[in-house]
C-alpha cells in the first residue's frame, strides 16, 4: 500500500514520498524492509529510541510525536491515536462495511454482548463479537487475550469479520481502550453505557478519570443507550454529542422499562415496556442485574430496528454465559455457583441474588488482583462479610504481588466484621475446602474468575478451571 493511502485521515507533517509500504510495526524487534515503524511513548518504553535504528534496518519511514532529525520521520500529534487509525487504514477501514455497537461499563458488558449477539442472529445475521471471554466471528471462536485488543489485531479481526458476511459487531470497550485511543479510527452506530462502580482506579486514578474514559466512546458513537437508574448517568448524558435510549428498572421516564420483575432461583421474569408495546421474557440467568442486561440489549437491538417481537424471543431463548452466574453441577445437596464478580459492586450483585434463592448458607469464596487498585479490596471483603454466612478469602490473580501481601489488603475489611472466614491462600484448597465443609442447602459462591481457566501468578500463568477443581473436590469427597 502507498504511503500517502496509509496516511489518510491523520494529520501529518515531515516525509511524504509515496513510497511502498509492505507493514505496520510498532515492535522495534519485528522491523522489516519497507515497514512503516511507529513510536509510541508507553509507560515503560519509548520507542523514539529505536526510530533510527528502524530506518537503518530497512523501515520506509517512521512515524514520531517529535522531531527527531531523521530524514524519512512523519510527525504525528498523538502516536496511538495516529497507530490506530493506520491500523484501520491498512486493513481498507473495515469498520465502515459494518454496523457496529460498543458496549462499555464497569459490569455487564458481556452479558449484554451475547445476549445482544442472540439477538441479531435470531433475526438472521452473522454477528462478530470482540470481548472479554472470547472473539467470535459467527459460529467461529478466536481466542483474545484484551477485552478491546490492539488495534492492528482488532482491525485485522474486523476484516475477517467483513470477508465472512459479518453485518453486525457487538464490541465490548473498555476504558483502557478508549483512553489508549484503541477505537480510534472506528464509528459505532451504538455506544451502550450499563454501569461504573469502583475499578481500575489504579490506572484512572479517580471515578471522575474513569467516567471521562468510558464516556469517549459516545463521541464515535451514532445514538447512546444509556442506563438511567445508575448514579453516573447525568454525567454520561451531560453535553452528549450524540441523541441518547435510555432504559430502567425502576423509571417510567426511560424510553424502556422493566415492569414487574420478579426474581426466581434460576432466572428472572420481567414485563419490557415502551410506547405502544409490552412484552414478556423470562431469562435464564438469575439476578436483578441479569434484567439490566437484558433491558441494554434490547433497547439497542430495538434502536437499531429489530421486531419488538423477536427481541422478546430472543431474550428468552438466550443461552447461560460461563462464568456469569454459572450452576455448576454437583449431584449433591449443595449448589455451586462460578461468576466473575470482580469488583465490589458486582460481588454484592451476586450474593444479592444467591441469598434471595438460598436454602442454606451462602459460602462465599474470593480473592482480589495482583497489580491492581489496592482501595477495592477491603470493600470487597466487608461487601462479602455483610452478604456471607461463610466467607473464605484466597488468591485470584496475584500476578508480581505476593499473594500474602494481597490477602493482608483483603481482611482489614473483616475487622470489624462476626462473620466467620477462613484463609486459603491456594485457590484450588480453599474451593476443596468450601466443597469438603459444605452442608446441606448451602450455596457455595467461587467469585473472581468467572469464565478464566487459568490462574495468573509471579512466576507465570497456569492452568485453573474452576469447573475442573470442583468436580476433582466431589470425587475427593464422595461419600
Amino acid at each position: 500500500m502507498k504511503l500517502l493511502n496509509v496516511l489518510q485521515d491523520i494529520w501529518t507533517t515531515g516525509f511524504r514520498d509515496d513510497v511502498e509500504i509492505t507493514e505496520l510495526c510498532r515492535d522495534s524487534r519485528k522491523i522489516t524492509k519497507g515497514c512503516l515503524f511507529v513510536c509510541i511513548a508507553g509507560t515503560k518504553i519509548d520507542s523514539h529510541q529505536f526510530a533510527a535504528a528502524a530506518l537503518e534496518k530497512g523501515a520506509a519511514a517512521v512515524v514520531c510525536e517529535r522531531d527527531l532529525g531523521l530524514p524519512q520521520q512523519i510527525l504525528v500529534k498523538d502516536g496511538r491515536a495516529a497507530w490506530a487509525q493506520l491500523c484501520a487504514n491498512w486493513f481498507d477501514r473495515p469498520s465502515e462495511k459494518l454496523c457496529i455497537i460498543g458496549i462499555t461499563g464497569t459490569n455487564g458488558k458481556t452479558s449484554t454482548s451475547y445476549l445482544l449477539k442472540s439477538i441479531l442472529e435470531r433475526a438472521g445475521y452473522t454477528v462478530g463479537l470482540v470481548g472479554t471471554i472470547q472473539n467470535m466471528i459467527g459460529d467461529r471462536v478466536v481466542q483474545t487475550g484484551q477485552t478491546t485488543p490492539d488495534p492492528y489485531e482488532l482491525q485485522q479481526l474486523f476484516a475477517a469479520m467483513v470477508d465472512a458476511g459479518c453485518r453486525y459487531v457487538v464490541m465490548e470497550v473498555s476504558s483502557h481502550a478508549l483512553d489508549q485511543e484503541r477505537v480510534t479510527g472506528c464509528r459505532f452506530a451504538a455506544g451502550v453505557f450499563t454501569n461504573l462502580t469502583q475499578d481500575h482506579l489504579d490506572y484512572h486514578g479517580t471515578m471522575e478519570q474513569y467516567a471521562a474514559a468510558k464516556k469517549r466512546l459516545f463521541a464515535i458513537s451514532d445514538t447512546a443507550i444509556l442506563n438511567i437508574d445508575d448514579p453516573w448517568y447525568r454525567t454520561m448524558r451531560e453535553a452528549l454529542p450524540c441523541p441518547a435510549i435510555t432504559y430502567s428498572a425502576v423509571s417510567a421516564d426511560a424510553d424502556y422499562t422493566a415492569h414487574n420483575l420478579r426474581q426466581r432461583p434460576d432466572g428472572v421474569d420481567f414485563e419490557l415496556v415502551t410506547t405502544g408495546s409490552i412484552g414478556r421474557v423470562k431469562l435464564k440467568t438469575p439476578g436483578r442485574f441479569s434484567a439490566y442486561n437484558a433491558l441494554a440489549a434490547a433497547a439497542c437491538a430495538l434502536t437499531l430496528g429489530l421486531p419488538f417481537d423477536e427481541v422478546t424471543a430472543a431474550l428468552c431463548d438466550a443461552a447461560i454465559i460461563k462464568g456469569r452466574a454459572e450452576v455448576v453441577p454437583t449431584g449433591r445437596d449443595f449448589t455451586v455457583v462460578i461468576d466473575y464478580a470482580h469488583t465490589p459492586d458486582g460481588l454484592q450483585n451476586i450474593c444479592e441474588t444467591l441469598n434471595a434463592c438460598k436454602a442454606g448458607r451462602l459460602v462465599t469464596v474470593f480473592g482480589c488482583g495482583g497489580d491492581r487498585d489496592r482501595t477495592k479490596r477491603p470493600k470487597m471483603a466487608a461487601v462479602a462479610a455483610a452478604l456471607s454466612d461463610v466467607v473464605v478469602v484466597t488468591s485470584d490473580n496475584p500476578r508480581t504481588e505476593d499473594p500474602h501481601a494481597i490477602i493482608e489488603d483483603i481482611v482489614a475489611g473483616l475487622s470489624d466484621t462476626s462473620v466467620p472466614y477462613e484463609v486459603i491462600d491456594d485457590r484450588i484448597e480453599a474451593i476443596h475446602w468450601a466443597i469438603r465443609n459444605a452442608k446441606a442447602g448451602d450455596t457455595i459462591l467461587l467469585a473472581g474468575k468467572g469464565h478464566e481457566t487459568y490462574q495468573i501468578l509471579n512466576s507465570g500463568t497456569i492452568h485453573l478451571d474452576e469447573r475442573e477443581v470442583v468436580a476433582a473436590a466431589l470425587n475427593a469427597n464422595n461419600t
